[in-house]
């Protein structure tokens, strides 16, 4: 029995759906709650997890990257369950357009590496484990979570032609040409060498 297609309509309804979810800015949402002010005029202005963390709240900076990954993660898996493969591939895009591109605050979003991890996880998990413990490993040797995120990104789509998660090696490189868009004074800043890094923690 060959395999269904999915209409066009409903892959546009998945997409407009996903869109509206990816674009919840979970980091301005968080630092008002917590009490941490408007993010988008603390440190960067980016609305991402990293620049939460940077407020010193390191709760509200992992609860952001945890939210700004799950919403991602449950566009692609909801419309993967509902749907199929086809419409997880698209939910996965548009959220990860929702978080770049947010409508409910002028377009204005994140860089993507929570929500890019979160749709890795989702689309393919061993993918999206290999793309975490980049990032993991990455960071503790550089304490750059840009250069982080730059490399976890840029390894996953290798990972998943790797692996012979053949069809989701599309929407990955195309996501993670969008991260390295994101990064780019990130990028300078690292090959001027004047990116800010984490400081490691010192005993008392």
């Amino acid at each position: 029995m060959p395999d269904l297609v999915t209409p066009l309509w409903l892959l546009g309804l998945v997409g407009l759906g996903s869109y509206a979810l990816g674009s919840i800015p979970f980091g301005v949402v968080i630092a008002r709650v917590m009490g941490l002010g408007d993010l988008r005029a603390i440190g960067s202005g980016n609305i991402g997890a990293t620049n939460v963390m940077r407020t010193g709240n390191k709760a509200a900076g992992v609860a952001t990257f945890a939210l700004d990954a799950l919403k991602g993660a449950i566009a692609a898996l909801l419309a993967g369950w509902l749907i199929g493969p086809d419409a997880a591939q698209v939910a996965a895009w548009a959220a990860f357009i929702g978080h770049l591109y947010p409508v409910y605050i002028g377009f204005r979003g994140g860089k993507g590496v929570a929500t890019f991890i979160g749709i890795a996880l989702a689309l393919a998990w061993p993918v999206g484990l290999a793309t975490c413990v980049t990032w993991i490993i990455t960071f503790k040797a550089s304490r750059y979570s840009s250069l982080a995120g730059l490399t976890a990104c840029g390894m996953s789509s290798i990972y998943a032609g790797l692996m012979g998660y053949l069809p989701v090696v599309g929407v990955l490189v195309v996501a993670k040409l969008l991260v390295f868009y994101k990064h780019r004074e990130n990028i300078k800043r690292l090959w001027n060498r004047t990116e800010p890094r984490f400081k490691k923690k010192t005993a008392r």
